[in-house]
């Protein structure tokens, strides 16, 4: 997976929007999924957004388990966070908080 990883920044280095002062591997949000897609079999499992509008996206394969958390600023730019191995979609109930239970 470290071999995969370093391919998928490789490649997200050399998309023209990606500027120099940025360490992580970002590109406009088009080229990372479907690089996620293409090259991973990942597809979006969850989504959030943050206060700045940012947008933070777990993508995952449920053949492999590998995984991949992203964040996509409001101007299109996808940067890549965390990714993994062993991803599993869980269903837990929430716990009952009320008193009166």
């Amino acid at each position: 997976m470290a071999t995969a990883i370093g391919a998928l920044a490789l490649v997200l280095i050399g998309a023209p929007a990606l500027r120099a002062e940025d360490s992580r591997a970002c590109a406009p949000r088009d080229v990372v999924l479907k690089r996620l897609a293409s090259g991973y079999g990942e597809t979006r499992q969850s989504i959030g957004i943050g206060s700045n509008n940012s947008m933070m996206e777990v993508f995952a394969s449920p053949e492999s388990g590998s995984w991949t958390i992203t964040v996509t600023s409001a101007k299109g730019i996808t940067c890549l966070i965390a990714s993994g191995q062993s991803f599993e979609t869980l269903a837990e109930a929430l716990p009952n908080l009320d008193q009166d239970a």
